[in-house]
């Protein structure tokens, strides 16, 4: 996958999870799975969480912190960021 391409992906990943038609969960092991094509194993030692971090990330189960979720999508050079409502 060239750089282009995967910018894309994770651009599109993003704009569904604003749109509300993918959860946060799905969009984790998407980008998990379909950017860096690693397994559960070695994808939480990248992102420095616990491997039952990245299962309730994914499963959307547990009650993850901020810093959780920060560390799961930051090697994405993404952040979790709250939308102005008005």
């Amino acid at each position: 996958m060239s750089i282009e391409e995967r910018d894309q992906l994770i651009r599109s990943i993003c704009q569904q999870v604003a749109d509300g038609t993918l959860g946060m969960p799905d969009a984790i092991r998407r980008l998990r799975v379909e950017v860096t094509g690693l397994n559960q194993a070695r994808f939480p030692k990248m992102c420095k969480i616990s491997m039952r971090a990245l299962n309730h990330l994914e499963y959307g189960d547990g009650n993850p912190t901020l810093k959780t979720l920060e560390s799961g999508v930051k090697v994405f050079g993404m952040r979790i960021s709250l939308p102005m409502v008005s």
